[in-house]
Parts: C-alpha cells; structure tokens; sequence
C-alpha cells in the first residue's frame, strides 16, 4: 500500500486510536481495585476523624475494625433496614430518592469517653457538594465531633470547612433545644445573634458555603430525627 496515500494515513490512525484506547482502557481496568481501595481508606479516615481518632493510609483499616464496633442501615422512620451495608450506602443517591425511599447509614465507636453515634452528611456548598460524618454523645444531643470536606469550594474561603479550626468549634454544641426540639446548628455571620450552644461562627467570606453547610446539618439531622428520638427515650 502507498504509504503517502490517503487510505495508508486513515488505517494507520484508525489503528493507532484503537491501540490507545485499548491500552488506556487496560490500564484503567488494572487501577481501579486500587483506586477503590484508596476511596475506602479515605472514608474511614473521615468516619474516625468524626470522632476525633487520628489515621492514616496505613493504619485506617486496622484503627476502623478496632474502634467502629457496630454499623447499620436505618429508614426515616428510624427501623433498623435488614440485609444493607451501612459503608457501602451512597448518600448522593439516597439524596435522589423522596426521604421516606432512603437509607440512613449509622456507625458506632466506642471511645475513652463512651459510645459515640456517628452520622453521615451530604449537602451543596458553593460551587459543588459538600459533605460530612457528626459524631454525637449517647444523650443524641451533644456534637463529639464533626468531619466535613467538599469538592469544589473556594480556598481560604469555602474551603475552609475541611480544617480543623472550623472542625473544631463544634464540639460540644446541642442540636435539641431545651424544649427538646431539633434546632441543629446555626453558621453565623458577624452581628447574628444565636443561642452560643447551638452556634459555630461562619467563614469570613464563604457566607454561601457556611449557610449550605448550616443547611445540610438541618436536613440531614432531621431525617435522623425519629432515630435519635428512640435512642434519646
């Protein structure tokens, strides 16, 4: 065949577009159980940090299986959900379903302190998804501690809800009134006045993430509602 002719050109790059897909699709294929795995230890370094347990690549997987001494799947009613993995619920997809079709994961660790309750969130910051894990004491009111990260958020701004100074002002904080309504917490913004045991200051300039985050807690703690209300009585 003519190499300088047009057919000669078209096979050559058919065949070389085959190649690279072929070998790029390979090569994605022999990742992928170590990119799975890279997104589980990160999720349990997360589930601990909720709770105050530092980890790391190489020690989360033995940390989880020593201090998470129970998962379970709960509906809104707050029922334990038979025959479902509390780890491997999405809950970008159960925030797709109505709220009385989802599944509500709940772990468990026991700490020096006593057995905390550690509930996943999922909201929308900014620019993107923003999400958490908030552990809670055995009285189903007071935050032990809280996780959140986010996928697109500006940094020194938004982005600020990944550190561990924000992290760090909930501790402590009711999400039940005196009343013993579900009041969650409020971001606040200089000049708002909030109860200080149900406020964290907001982010100076991510007004729109703090206020999304605010929000997540709210709908999250709610559809968690029926459930720490048992738990509570």
């Amino acid at each position: 065949m003519d190499r300088n002719s047009n057919t000669y050109t078209f096979i050559y790059a058919a065949v070389m577009v085959i190649l690279v897909a072929a070998i790029l699709a390979s090569a994605a294929m022999s990742l992928r159980p170590r990119q799975t795995k890279n997104v589980e230890i990160e999720k349990k370094q997360n589930i601990l940090a909720s709770v105050n347990i530092a980890s790391n690549v190489d020690d989360a997987d033995e940390i989880y299986a020593e201090k998470i001494k129970n998962q379970y799947v709960i509906n809104s009613k707050g029922e334990t959900v038979e025959g479902e993995d509390a780890f491997e619920i999405d809950m970008k997809k159960e925030k797709a379903k109505p709220v009385e079709e989802r599944l509500f994961p709940v772990f468990e660790c026991q700490t020096e302190s006593g057995l905390k309750y550690i509930f996943p969130m999922r909201g929308a910051g900014l620019w993107g998804p923003i999400w958490g894990f908030v552990s809670l004491n055995e009285d189903m009111n007071t935050i032990y501690g809280a996780n959140f990260d986010h996928q697109g958020e500006t940094p020194g701004l938004g982005a600020e809800i990944s550190t561990s100074w924000f992290q760090e002002a909930f501790k402590g904080k009711h999400i039940f009134d005196s009343s013993g309504k579900l009041v969650s917490i409020t971001i606040t913004k200089p000049g708002q006045d909030a109860p200080e045991e149900h406020s964290v200051d907001g982010i100076s300039g991510g007004t729109i993430t703090s206020k999304g985050l605010e929000q997540m807690l709210l709908e999250d703690f709610n559809s968690y509602e029926e459930f720490l209300m048992k738990k509570k009585s």
